[in-house]
Parts: C-alpha cells; structure tokens; sequence
C-alpha cells in the first residue's frame, strides 16, 4: 500500500501536460465538496425545525392523557390517580376538562375549544401556564372568571385584556336544541397567549377548572388526566402500559400518535430532501470518471512499465482506486467542516431571520445530528469510491506490451 500510496499521490499533481487532468480532478472535489456542505446544512436546518416543533407540541399538550372509553367524564378519584402513578412512574399527573363552545364578542363570533386546569397543576404538565402573562392572576377576571385566549383568536374576535366575552352551548332539552336559550357565560379576557403553535393560538381558551366544570355542568368530574413523563420519547410505550393496567373502562392517547401524520411527512421530506442534494455529489462523481479516464490514457507507459517491473493487475487497479477515493474524500472533508461550521454560525448567531406571522420561529432553528454527517460523509465517499472502479478496472486490464508501445 506505502508504494500504491506514492504512485496514486504522484499522479495527482499537477505536471504540465496533465494540468488539465488535475483541473478536472479539483472540480470534481469542488463538486463534492458543494454537496456534501449544501447537504449537512439542509439536514441539520430540517433537524431544528423537527426539534422545535415536536417540543412545541409535546410543551404545549401533554404527552399522555388518560379519558373514559365511551367519553364520558370522569369521576376523580385517589385510587385512579394511584394506578396512574404506578403505570407511569415519575409523572406528572394533573386533572383537565375539555368541551367545544360558541364564543362572542361585541364584534364577531367563533368556535373555541375551551380547556379548565387548575394553574399549579397544569404547570407540571404543560407550558401553557408560561405563556399566560401575567402568570399569578392570568385567569382571573376581578368581577367575572377569567380565560386566557390565543393570540389569533383574540385577533378574529377583537378583543384584548379586560374585554368581556360570551360563550355559549347549545342544550338538547326541548326548545333549546338552536331553538331555545342556550347555555350562556360571561367571561373576562384576562390573558392572551401565544403558545407558537398555529392550531393551538387560533382555537384555545384556557380557564380555571371549576369556571368549566360548572359550564359544562359536570360537578366535581372531569374529562380526564394528563401526564407529563421524563422521557416524551416513550409517550407510546408508556400509553400502552397505562392502557394494559386500566383497563377497558379508560382509553390513552400520546402525543405521538395524535401527530402521527406531520412526523411521518417530515421523515419523508428529509429523506426526499437527502436524495435531492446526494445527487449534486452523483454529478460530481461523474467528473472523478472522466479525470481518471484521461488519467488512464496518458499514464498507458507507465502502466506498462509498472506491469513489466512486477506490479499486479490488482496492483496498478489500487492506484487509481486510491486516487479517485483521495478526491472524493478531499471534497467530502472539505465540505463536512464548511458544513459544520456554517451550521453552528446559523444555531449560535441566529444570522437568518424568518417572519414571525408565518412561522412559528422567528430564527433559523439548527440542530446538528452527528449521524447525519457520518452518513453524508459515508456515502460521498462510497460515492466517489464507486466512480473510480471503472477506471481502475479499465487500466488493471492494459496488457504491459501494447501500454509501453503505445504513443
């Protein structure tokens, strides 16, 4: 290998009638080197936004909610609350009610989905208490309850802080069903949040739980408990645990599999995404053929020379085998710094900024995977590795005679 070394090292410089050759070899490094930057960039910027949005998701809802099967409230219990800590061990566990209701102001109407917690609780098991401002009295409303709002729907509703709403709930009993005089509360706008979750700002209202309980005419029930668990990661497995020692009576939903759907999209943009920008190397790869092609050519003598001195097929293969992986490998490193670098300038500096109204972010979000760059720098190289065969195959098989003749 230390004389294969020598040769394929040689071969690489520039020595006149072969800076041509060389110039083809450095564009093809550059090539690589473009890619592989452009590649670990685009993955470790599609790393921080999945990042950022799993935890948004997984802050602002609970990772595990625990409801009745048939869905109806729940009746809270020690004993419940018991079984849930054993199946769940070191979660948080707090109660919830949840209903769907009609909400007015004096300028417009909406649908909201309004959600009671009691605010020490539900700190423990969400962040929506952290976006209330202010914290310490965000739901209460003085002479009236309070309800913290979502940024968007405030917006549809023009309301702000100390504006009093309506909501309301059509009853089924007789005359009443949009026919009679709806369920109706006043309620203070006491709070008004942006949690950076589009869905959740544009249809939330959060309350105390008893200001739900007696809207929804409950007593002291509930829709169900939330969990909030060390590791959000095993939402699923934990879920599966807590419905095995429930029971029929209660069913489990996790975080993960409600947003099932927009993990499995981003998944398979990035690996869309990883097949695009992999291409820009495949290009380049194509130079490394047409360089060691013409490299091949030129060195025909010397391939006959080293052949009539001893050097093997399998010998003179390895020389140029190492010469166009040397390329590849030049550019692949090349491009993994400049990768690296620019990614930790875009997450430590926050140099791009992104419109607030349309993202949830408002920065460029990186996260910088150490497996993606392996994998990138990996199959660069298998790349380049792969476009050398034919080449090297090509020169192994130049018989000695012929090569020395030729001119």
């Amino acid at each position: 290998m230390g004389f294969v070394w020598i040769v394929a090292s040689r071969y690489l410089r520039s020595k006149r009638r072969l800076s041509f050759i060389t110039l083809i070899s450095l564009l093809a490094s550059g090539g690589v080197f473009v890619g592989v930057a452009a590649l670990t960039i685009v993955l470790s910027v599609m790393n921080g936004f999945e990042d950022q949005v799993q935890r948004r998701i997984a802050g602002t809802n609970a990772h595990i909610a625990v409801l009745s099967a048939d869905d109806r409230p729940v009746q809270p219990s020690d004993s419940l609350v018991q079984r849930i800590a054993e199946a769940a061990p070191g979660a948080a566990v707090a109660p919830f009610v949840y209903g769907k209701v009609m909400v007015a102001s004096r300028n417009s109407v909406d649908g909201m989905v309004m959600k009671g917690v009691e605010p020490s609780e539900e700190a423990r098991v969400t962040d929506i208490m952290s976006h209330l401002s202010p914290a310490e009295t965000a739901l209460d409303g003085g002479d009236l309850p309070g309800i913290g709002l979502g940024e968007e729907l405030a917006v549809r509703l023009r309301v702000s802080r100390g504006d009093v709403i309506l909501i309301s709930l059509p009853t089924e009993e007789p005359g009443g069903l949009f026919g009679g005089i709806p369920r109706v509360k006043r309620l203070r706008v006491s709070s008004i949040f942006r949690s950076g979750l589009y869905e959740y700002d544009s249809s939330f209202g959060i309350v105390r739980i008893d200001t739900a309980r007696e809207f929804f005419e409950l007593g002291r029930d509930v829709t169900g408990y939330e969990l909030r668990i060390p590791d959000m990661f095993r939402a699923r497995e934990v879920a599966h645990g807590l419905e095995a020692r429930l029971g029929t009576d209660y069913r489990v939903t996790n975080w993960i599999d409600l947003n099932r759907n927009l993990f499995s999209w981003m998944k398979i943009e990035k690996a869309v995404m990883f097949t695009i920008l992999i291409l820009i190397v495949l290009v380049a790869t194509v130079n490394i053929v047409s360089s060691l092609v013409m490299l091949v050519l030129e060195k025909r003598r010397d391939i006959g020379v080293l052949r009539t001195m001893g050097v093997t097929p399998r010998g003179i293969m390895r020389i140029f085998l190492l010469q166009g992986t040397l390329v590849g490998i030049g550019g692949t490193t090349i491009g993994l710094i400049v990768g690296l670098a620019v990614s930790f300038a875009l997450g430590r500096y926050k140099l791009l900024r992104l419109p607030g109204e349309i993202y949830f972010i408002d920065t460029l979000p990186v996260k910088i995977e150490w497996t993606d760059f392996a994998l990138v720098g990996v199959a660069a190289t298998a790349l380049c590795f792969l476009a050398s065969l034919y080449p090297a195959w090509r020169a192994a098989r130049l018989a000695p005679v012929e090569s020395i003749r030729y001119e």
